[in-house]
């Protein structure tokens, strides 16, 4: 443990290569040796890499930060042991947090990974909640506040449990289950010190907890649309008379999120793009006779940010709200003060952060506010900010497994024009040294695909970016982050235009980026995956090898085998099965399976109930069929993706020497 933090994780030694050779021989094997990189592999790879993938896997992170109300105790999840499991570290009040001896400890040890942790309003205990094999059926656990006792809440595997939040007293829990109907969410409570469970709101949908009133009267309810892609409704709650009010009457897709009572119960703050093209933070007035009258959401924005609300947060006693903003991938964290009159202080307070990077959830206390933070070289710690001090200090240091942080590689944010001229933003990150005068570039694809690459921390590129491959992550269109607009560019009918800017952007590789269009890999998961298999079939001379991981590769086998409480959010993106069908089928690369050249890497987990895992099946079937170049790992304890240490190990090996073994000039 290092003094003045906490060191959380193993430390490894770098292994330097040597040589065994008689002293008149070891020039001569240097020799070879520097020819044998320069000139027949002609490959960018650092000559001496200093690091191996092992300990690039063994990177470790701390996440999911919960202080207890009186700022004394914090609760984290970190990936110390291999999964996440629940750490706790005991704050000294009184000093400096960058300097203290912080000694955490770890109060679970499962072999899968824990999902939450959240302490009570009242500091009474500590809900936290995980799945077995990545199956998401998340399970609820309550542990006591110093973490000695662990009681289960929940405890049938078959359903899933998503957790809310707590009751203002701390004597209640919220949550949404399937267990009336494994297609569909209610919301239920439940008493901590009895186990009594009760069913508050019934509803065919997919329904989540979102605020809980200060007096516990009340409850906002989200509903997500079957309209339209992004899109969700607003419903509050009467918890004495099972009153239910529609609060958000729309007819265009629009975002509610981050919902926070005010003090007065009367209204709510939120974040929302209503009639806008970007998520801004606004005021609503819960007046139930306004929005009946008006038959529109009584919404007052509070500011225009041309860039999405990040993550939000109020004080215990909700006279002070952190927020951040989403500009071009990286957070910005502001202070404003709620003033007695119930408005938004025009004045803010801007939180320097270490870096240009992202900061995750927030926690708050009368006198802290704990967050993460992670960037390209900053791998994901929890930081706190003191609030009258004004100062932020890292209070974990997650392990970096003996590799220096200096030698990270940060990318530079590019814009590439694609077919119909719209403008495509990406990362481009570029190995700090390379012995080749063209690049072998990976291109990344996210999942989502309503989701966003943002310059956080990734492992796997910081090891490939060693090994001397550029890395190039677009956010094309269909991304979230720029616009309501931008974000609906791929839905439906024109989703093979979100691969055409994948085309695109090797153009830009190639122009533009120092790529050799010889060597030019496409890899992604889940959606990501499903556009990696889509640009090897639609454009199978562009790339020399393909990694898909979880993803889909027959819109029809996908949308009918998901776990149907996905199914219909998932048509309003994709298209629907009894009116899309033919197209879906015409898009789905199992139907081009004979235009594959590309050498693959399939992976999956068995547990996957997203995307099952009989896609990878059928590609890995038909390609073998055909004698195509496939390789196949599928784990039988994982699910939407290789989340533990020991298959990670296990894997990512294996994609590397793939990598490396159709990246290489012939």
């Amino acid at each position: 443990m290092e003094q003045g933090n906490v060191n959380i994780g193993f430390r490894y030694e770098s292994f330097k290569l040597s040589f065994e050779a008689k002293s008149g021989e070891r020039a001569m094997v240097r020799i070879g040796l520097a020819m044998i990189i320069f000139v027949s592999f002609a490959f960018s790879i650092v000559a001496q890499q200093k690091y191996t993938i092992q300990q690039y896997l063994s990177i470790r992170s701390a996440t999911s930060p919960s202080l207890s109300p009186d700022g004394k105790r914090l609760v984290f999840l970190t990936n110390v042991s291999g999964t996440s499991q629940v750490w706790m570290i005991d704050l000294p009040s009184g000093v400096n947090l960058e300097s203290a001896n912080l000694k955490p400890r770890q109060l679970t040890d499962y072999e899968d990974n824990v999902s939450f942790v959240r302490f009570s309003p009242t500091g009474s205990g500590i809900v936290f909640g995980k799945s077995r094999g990545g199956d998401e059926n998340t399970q609820l656990f309550w542990m006591s506040p110093d973490g000695s006792e662990i009681k289960q809440l929940t405890n049938d595997p078959k359903i899933r449990h998503n957790f809310g939040g707590w009751s203002e007293d701390g004597t209640k829990i919220f949550y949404a289950s399937n267990k009336r109907n494994r297609n569909f969410f209610d919301i239920y409570s439940m008493d901590i010190a009895t186990g009594k469970e009760e069913l508050i709101y019934q509803n065919d949908g997919s329904n989540s907890f979102s605020a809980i009133s200060p007096d516990g009267s009340k409850l906002i309810v989200s509903r997500a649309s079957e309209r339209f892609s992004l899109d969700n409704d607003l419903y509050l709650i009467d918890l004495k008379t099972g009153k239910t009010t529609h609060l958000t009457p729309h007819d265009e897709a629009t975002i509610y999120s981050d919902v926070h009572f005010l003090a007065d119960g009367k209204r709510i703050l939120l974040g929302t793009n209503q009639n806008r093209e970007f998520i801004n933070l606004a005021f609503m007035s819960l007046d139930e006779e306004r929005i009946k009258e008006t038959k529109l959401p009584a919404i007052t924005f509070l500011d225009n940010t041309k860039w999405d609300l990040g993550v939000s947060e109020l004080s215990p006693d909700r006279t002070l709200l952190a927020y951040t903003i989403n500009r071009e991938g990286f957070s910005e964290l502001y202070l404003r003060k709620i003033e007695k009159n119930g408005s938004l202080s025009r004045n803010f307070e801007v939180i320097k952060l270490p870096a240009q990077g992202i900061v995750g959830s927030l926690s708050f206390t009368k006198d802290k506010i704990a967050l993460t933070f992670s960037s390209a070289k900053y791998n994901t710690d929890i930081w706190i900010y003191d609030l009258k001090a004004k100062k932020l200090a890292r209070v974990t240091k997650s392990d970096l497994a003996g590799i220096s942080q200096d030698s990270f590689v940060e990318p530079r944010l590019i814009k590439y024009k694609t077919f119909d001229n719209l403008e495509i933003p990406a990362w481009y990150y570029v190995p700090k040294e390379s012995v080749a005068e063209k690049l072998p570039v990976i291109v990344s694809v996210h999942g989502g695909p309503e989701s966003q690459e943002r310059p956080g921390f990734n492992a796997l590129y910081q090891y490939f970016l060693s090994r001397g491959y550029a890395i190039l992550a677009p956010n094309v269109r269909g991304s979230t982050g720029y616009g309501k607009t931008y974000a609906s560019l791929d839905n439906i009918r024109l989703r093979e235009n979100a691969v055409k800017d994948l085309a695109y952007a090797v153009e830009w590789l190639k122009s533009f980026g120092n790529a050799d269009p010889k060597r030019i890999a496409v890899m992604g998961g889940s959606y990501g995956g499903y556009m990696t298999m889509a640009a090897i079939t639609l454009y199978p001379d562009l790339w020399a090898a393909a990694v898909n991981t979880v993803g889909i590769v027959n819109w029809e086998t996908f949308l009918k085998n998901t776990s149907g409480y996905r199914r219909r959010q998932r048509e309003v993106e994709y298209g629907f099965l009894d009116k899309d069908l033919e197209f879906l089928r015409q898009i789905s690369p199992i139907s081009r399976v004979d235009r594959i050249k590309t050498p693959l890497f399939v992976i999956h987990g068995k547990n996957d109930p997203r995307v099952p895992y009989t896609e990878a099946e059928q590609i890995v079937k038909a390609l073998r069929e055909r004698g195509a170049i496939v390789e196949y790992k599928l784990f039988e304890d994982e699910g939407h993706g290789v989340s533990k240490l020991k298959n990670r190990l296990e894997l990512y090996p294996l994609v590397a020497d793939f990598l490396d073994r159709y990246m290489k000039k012939p």
